[in-house]
């Protein structure tokens, strides 16, 4: 039986309906009941006498403990883990030109919607999931036909490979508090195929988690684009930004 759904962050309905159907017959003592009378058949058959049984009974009633504890922790675990809302939560990817000649290039501006995360606000742990083929170039000074172009480009193999590098993934491994609603998130991010250690920098404002990093797409394994034999380029330093909303 699959436990937990990953897309919507919860326990699966069958197996929630199961969860608490246990847990409503052990504090209603109907699952000891039940496994006493099965304990008291299998001694009468066996002719064993009264002080093992009452052995079993007490190391039953301790595997049921265990058991409820077990599953209260496990409730309480998903209930603190919050799906993002998908819809009202993005990514801003900054890259910006260099070159001698970089007057005639753009600072581009791309949008990268997050397609599903969780957060686990009590022990910092965020995962943030986008498709690569959804990054969507928006550089306001661009005309239509060069957004279309540096689309190309920056989909294709040249740069973030989108068909064979098709999500991009944060998993947070550590949160650091820095102040009232602030925090220091380290953890890695997978892109174009790598995984490296990244920090992000996090605030709460709003009921919205917005913060910003940083990394060389060399890093990467990315080339940083360039034209007329390097005039006009891309920087390898790239600029995120992000704004998160959880789910109600």
């Amino acid at each position: 039986m699959i436990l937990f759904d990953r897309d919507r962050n919860r326990l699966t309905a069958p197996y929630e309906s199961e969860l608490r159907s246990r847990i409503g017959a052990i504090l209603t003592n109907t699952l000891t009941n039940e496994s006493l009378r099965r304990i008291v058949t299998q001694q009468r058959t066996s002719g064993r006498g009264i002080m093992h049984l009452g052995k079993k009974r007490d190391h039953g009633k301790r595997v049921l403990v265990c058991l409820v504890a077990c599953l209260m922790w496990i409730v309480a675990a998903s209930a603190q883990q919050r799906a993002i809302d998908a819809g009202k939560s993005l990514m801003t990817v900054r890259v910006y030109k260099a070159g001698f000649l970089s007057a005639l290039g753009h600072d581009h501006e791309i949008a990268a919607p997050i397609t599903r995360g969780r957060v686990d606000a009590t022990s910092g742990h965020v995962e943030l999931y986008v498709r690569a083929g959804a990054l969507q170039v928006r550089d306001p000074k661009a005309s239509d036909k060069d957004r279309a172009e540096i689309q190309k480009t920056m989909l294709g193999p040249e740069v973030l490979d989108g068909q064979q590098y098709p999500e991009i993934v944060f998993r947070s491994s550590s949160a650091q508090p820095i102040g009232a609603g602030n925090w220091k998130v380290s953890g890695n991010l997978m892109l174009h195929g790598e995984t490296r250690a990244l920090v992000v920098e996090v605030r709460e404002t709003g009921g919205h988690y917005v913060g910003t990093t940083s990394f060389k797409q060399t890093e990467f394994g990315i080339k940083p684009v360039k034209v007329a034999g390097g005039s006009i380029r891309v920087k390898d330093q790239v600029r995120i930004e992000f704004d998160v909303q959880l789910a109600r």
